[in-house]
């Protein structure tokens, strides 16, 4: 176990995307992962808890953060299903800085806000440095399971993460329970994010809006793609 954590509030939105246009922003050695023919893009909006390394106690104050990503979906030559994270925003500086300089995860500092008002949940950020890009949605959640179909599937059962670092792809696995949902209903959304990582700006609303209370994450070491460093496909 390379380092644990708690993620707590988590929404997902998901847009269909343009393939070619992922293939092009996927690290060296993976390609697309498409459902139904079909590439996504994703934001994830969610508090982490608790984070810590090993078996050492969670981190105080630092362990705990909001984080806000856009994602997208790979697979390697060994059939590895991952996420591709094109920026991560984070509103604790030393989470950004060790990430980057540990995993070279695109890791960004921001101003993130979570708000429970009743059974509505509001996620907004901003974007300290640079132009200032920003993301928020507002949904509304109850307290009725959702079972996940097929889709749900696809887009949050993945085990690892694809990501480049020092002229090498690497594949980062991870571990949790299964996602618990919950029907929601969203209220409104605004997304700076999307463009500013290199994808198209979403065009209307997303094709799937998800809600879960949280899962304990592990995350072990590292594994290295072999080092031809080609594209499959």
């Amino acid at each position: 176990m390379l380092f644990r954590q708690q993620r707590r509030d988590l929404v997902f939105l998901h847009w269909t995307a343009d393939p070619f246009e992922v293939a092009r922003l996927l690290p060296a050695g993976t390609v697309p992962d498409l459902h139904q023919g079909r590439a996504y893009v994703g934001l994830a909006f969610f508090r982490m808890d608790d984070l810590a390394f090993g078996r050492t106690p969670a981190l105080p104050y630092l362990g705990s953060f909001g984080e806000v990503n856009v994602r997208l979906y790979s697979r390697d030559a060994s059939g590895r299903r991952g996420v591709v994270f094109r920026s991560l925003d984070c509103d604790r500086l030393l989470p950004v800085l060790t990430a980057r300089g540990a995993f070279g995860l695109p890791y960004r500092w921001s101003r993130i806000s979570s708000q429970w008002f009743d059974n509505r949940l509001l996620y907004s950020t901003n974007r300290r440095q640079g132009a200032r890009a920003g993301t928020r949605v507002w949904l509304d959640v109850e307290d009725e399971p959702m079972a996940a179909g097929p889709l749900e599937a696809f887009l949050t059962q993945r085990w690892g993460l694809h990501e480049r670092f020092l002229g090498r792809t690497y594949y980062l696995p991870n571990a949790h329970p299964a996602w618990s949902f919950r029907r929601c209903t969203l209220l409104g959304w605004k997304d700076d994010l999307v463009a500013a990582a290199g994808m198209s700006r979403p065009q209307g609303e997303p094709v799937s809006v998800l809600y879960a209370p949280g899962v304990p994450v592990v995350f072990g070491a590292p594994v290295p793609l072999p080092a031809s460093g080609t594209r499959l496909g």
